[in-house]
């Protein structure tokens, strides 16, 4: 999870239990769990989506620009103190193509320097150059915790082609950060997963012929985009 940096194709779906298991199947001779699925054991993940006071970067995402981009904080164990280890990651997309760079920082570093208070001093010139990038994002709008949102991840990466991965996230739960006591929301129908397959190249050909006889198809799901239709459903695009 150390990852820096890295452009690709990325798509959505959301899956039944029944299709999930008939193609976890199917992957079988073509795909293998990550370091961090020992065994297939899922791993948690847990976000917080900053945004404006007006929420216009998310707006402007559901409106599906040519170009969108969003910052994220990403942690792999609950926050449990400034000093956790987080990655603040800018993600960009265009025209299809994601693109994400992140920098590896505590939980306090991160805070400080997304509210403007400190630049915190990195080590590397790609974490720098980085940070250098989500300045210039901050800079151009005023944000602040919005949103977080958690879940458990099953990921594989292709046998022969270790770009080629697929990921299964489960129990999707959000929480708004800007009211008080908010409760936490489930994002997904029950009985049902988000799958994302995440491509450097095309998909091979096992996989579209599993997409077909599975009746799987893609589906636009953004995990922050379904918690902000829920709190506020008649919501305007930004002009």
């Amino acid at each position: 999870m150390s990852i820096k940096t890295f452009k690709r194709l990325e798509k959505k779906y959301l899956l039944t239990m029944e299709q999930y298991e008939e193609l976890r199947k199917r992957m079988e001779p073509y795909m293998t769990y990550d370091e961090y699925c020992p065994d297939g054991a899922l791993y948690s993940i847990y976000n917080i989506y900053y945004d404006t006071d007006d929420y216009r970067l998310i707006r402007a995402s559901l409106a599906k620009p040519y170009y969108k981009e969003k910052l994220r904080l990403r942690s792999y164990s609950p926050l449990g103190s400034e000093d956790s280890p987080v990655f603040l990651e800018l993600k960009k997309k265009v025209g299809g193509i994601v693109t994400k760079r992140r920098a590896a920082l505590s939980y306090r570093d991160a805070s400080d320097f997304v509210s403007g208070r400190r630049i915190p001093t990195m080590q590397t010139y790609l974490d720098r150059q980085v940070l250098r990038e989500i300045s210039y994002f901050t800079h151009q709008y005023s944000i602040t915790p919005a949103a977080a949102i958690s879940y458990d991840r099953a990921a594989l990466f292709g046998l022969t082609d270790p770009d080629f991965r697929i990921t299964f996230d489960f129990h999707i739960c959000s929480q708004d950060l800007r009211q008080t006591s908010s409760p936490l929301g489930d994002l997904l129908d029950p009985g049902t997963c988000l799958m994302e397959v995440k491509l450097t190249g095309a998909a091979p050909l096992w996989l579209a012929e599993a997409f077909s006889a599975l009746h799987i198809h893609p589906a636009s799901f953004s995990k922050y985009g379904v918690m902000y239709r829920q709190m506020c459903p008649g919501a305007k695009r930004p002009a």
